[in-house]
């Protein structure tokens, strides 16, 4: 199975950020890469809001997979911020 070598918090902030800044995502700036670059960190409490959130999975997503390996997947995140 393919993993990320980027943490899904940072991955997850940085899709915020880019939604902000980004001309793409409603922001204004056509090339905000470098933007989201600087600024992804400030979106790190919001990244674990979502997750904190998708920690219960809805009855689409258990019907989909593992409930119990979801919920270990998420927690293992939270867990980082916790420690």
């Amino acid at each position: 199975m393919p993993t990320s070598a980027t943490p899904a918090i940072e991955r997850i902030a940085r899709v915020l950020a880019g939604r902000q800044l980004s001309l793409n995502g409603g922001g204004s700036d056509p090339h905000a890469a470098s933007a989201v670059d600087a600024s992804w960190q400030d979106h790190v409490d919001d990244a674990y809001a979502i997750l904190h959130t998708l920690r219960e999975p809805d009855a689409q997503m258990a019907q989909a997979g593992d409930v119990a390996v979801w919920r270990s997947m998420i927690g293992a995140v939270l867990e980082r911020r916790a420690g």
